[in-house]
């Protein structure tokens, strides 16, 4: 019996059929036929989904053709950068939730057998992993693909980095508005995920290594044949795990969580992976201690520095990953050394892990290293702890320039974003200084801000390797420089983050995992005895229930609600 027997079978749902009927998409030669859900987020706002109606067009196609009855829906989607720099930023990572719960509901709610997930960018991702976990029928994920990088009239390569970086420039006075519109025009040529190693394309890289998407999801370039044609096979391959009776549950187990964190460090991937996977793993039952991504650290070599994180004079992007054998060269690379994966986890392509990957090589050295001279013997991600951060803080190390494993200098410290945005251009953050963003957390802003204004406008004014920036924030993918983000206990739940003073040092050490405030227990102690939360403006409804219900960014910024069906720790 299938799920949509449901609302199919018998002469009690006649109704439920004139319904299906009337929508055009059911037709008599459909009955017994599996109806297979197409979840897009095509919205013509975002680049990255601009064009996914033609792919959603494609897979309902090919779902026809293998046999099924193919329904399509959309689920919301908000573009990162253009929400940021203003409110509209507090409700992105909001709105991760939304899709979850609106992913889940249209499965459930219809009876699907199975479905198709088309995301992209940003919170989107993960929101139809956290959706598709919950409701548990066979899926497969195939994202739009990332946007081919852009050059300048010099033929260099540019990307959304470039932009926001010359923003900065143009303040310190090092660009000039015809230079900074002539970056503006080309850095972004097409559709598709912004084109370097930002949160987008590293969530679709993850998606391969977690078994949830066919090998190509994280590199295929949008608008191409290629992009085109794996929409085809996911489409058809859905019935296959639909036979089978391969779900979700079965594939997103432990051990795929530390393949997707393997690749994840062996690429340097964004910081937001972090609270996204924690996000994942809890929607499929799996407790996953953040101190196990710091020991995956440790065994995994840092092999491919992508944009923004330069190797050397280059910049590489997701077109030349892509060149260079893709996330199947990595993973095959990886599988060279022992305990470095997981290869014996199951994908939906019905094989696992290892049999995905044997026989792919790395094509370009340049751009993929080989084991035997990675950047890094670490993986390009670390938690910290310390009195500053004593249930985590996360670093995208792979960003770090320069060689950078430690740090000290005294705090300036900001209330918020754009106080720390305004501060950065208006000259208060100088060399040797760190740059302490609070009431910025899932709680506190509410929503988690990304900090890349702050964060580019530094780089831009040429401090990228000269100041350190804490926040209880979070990061856009496209940070660099020594910026540790998720600081937990955030400052609105009264984390130590929230009590420092202009002048605290603040001491940072990459090789020991530690972040700390140099300031005695004694004097925290007194410190939080007179502190206040502030005053919480109005809000949005949603954000109210939001900021009421949210948890910090250790636990992955889930929602504070009982989950008793899901504990599977074994795993």
């Amino acid at each position: 019996m299938r799920i949509s027997d449901l609302v199919t079978k018998g002469f009690e749902r006649a109704p439920h059929r004139a319904l299906l009927r009337a929508t055009g998409a059911f037709r008599e030669s459909d009955a017994g036929k599996p109806l297979v859900a197409v979840c897009n987020s095509y919205t013509n706002i975002i680049p990255g989904h601009a064009h996914l109606q033609e792919l959603g067009r494609i897979a309902c196609e090919a779902i026809r053709e293998a046999g099924g009855v193919p329904f399509e829906f959309n689920t919301i989607g908000i573009c990162d950068g253009i929400a940021m720099g203003h409110d509209g930023m507090k409700l992105s990572l909001p709105s991760r939730e939304l899709i979850a719960d609106s992913v889940e509901t249209m499965l459930l709610a219809h009876r699907f057998d199975a479905v198709v997930c088309i995301p992209n960018c940003d919170k989107i991702v993960p929101g139809m992993l956290m959706g598709i976990l919950r409701a548990n029928i066979p899926a497969i994920f195939v994202s739009g693909g990332p946007m081919a990088a852009g050059r300048d009239v010099a033929g260099r390569f540019l990307d959304l980095i470039s932009v926001f970086e010359g923003v900065g420039a143009r303040a310190a006075g090092k660009l000039g508005d015809s230079e900074l519109l002539e970056i503006e025009r080309r850095a972004c040529p097409g559709v598709g995920s912004c084109a370097g190693l930002f949160t987008a394309n590293s969530m679709n890289c993850l998606c391969e290594a977690l078994g949830m998407a066919l090998p190509g999801n994280g590199t295929i370039l949008a608008e191409t044949d290629e992009r085109r044609e794996l929409v085809r096979q996911a489409a058809r391959q859905v019935l296959v795990l639909l036979d089978r009776n391969i779900r979700p549950r079965d594939i997103v187990t432990r051990k795929a969580v530390d393949n997707a964190f393997a690749l994840d460090m062996a690429m340097g991937g964004s910081t937001n992976t972090v609270l996204h996977m924690l996000a994942v793993a809890r929607e499929a039952g799996i407790e996953y201690p953040l101190e196990r991504i710091n020991a995956l650290a440790e065994r995994i070599p840092h092999l491919a520095k992508i944009s923004p994180a330069f190797d050397g004079e280059n910049r590489w992007h997701m077109e030349d990953v892509h060149r260079a054998g893709g996330v199947s060269a990595i993973l095959a690379e990886l599988a060279g050394k022992p305990g470095a994966l997981r290869l014996d986890c199951l994908t939906v392509t019905g094989k696992t892990v290892g049999e995905n990957v044997s026989g792919a090589r790395i094509l370009d050295a340049k751009v993929i290293r080989p084991l035997s001279s990675p950047h890094s013997p670490r993986g390009g991600l670390a938690v910290l702890f310390g009195n500053l951060a004593e249930e985590g803080a996360v670093v995208k190390t792979g960003a770090v320039a320069g060689g950078i494993e430690s740090f000290r200098g005294p705090a300036v410290v900001f209330e918020g974003q754009e106080q720390a945005a305004r501060g950065i251009l208006a000259g208060k953050v100088r060399p040797g200084q760190v740059a302490a963003i609070r009431y910025e957390g899932p709680r506190g802003g509410p929503g988690m801000q990304e900090m890349l204004e702050p964060t580019s406008r530094l780089a831009g004014m040429g401090l990228g390797e000269s100041v350190a920036l804490v926040t209880d924030g979070r990061f856009s993918g496209g940070t660099r420089g020594l910026c540790i983000g998720h600081v937990s206990p955030e400052a609105a739940e009264g984390g130590a983050i929230g009590l420092l003073k202009k002048g605290d040092a603040i001491s940072i050490d990459l090789r020991a995992r530690s972040i700390e405030a140099k300031v005695p227990a004694r004097e925290l102690a007194t410190r939080r005895k007179s502190w206040k939360p502030p005053q919480p403006r109005r809000l949005p409804a949603w954000l109210e229930r939001y900021r009421e219900l949210v948890s910090n960014a250790s636990k992955g910024a889930v929602l504070n609600v009982p989950r008793p069906g899901l504990s599977r720790r074994g795993r």
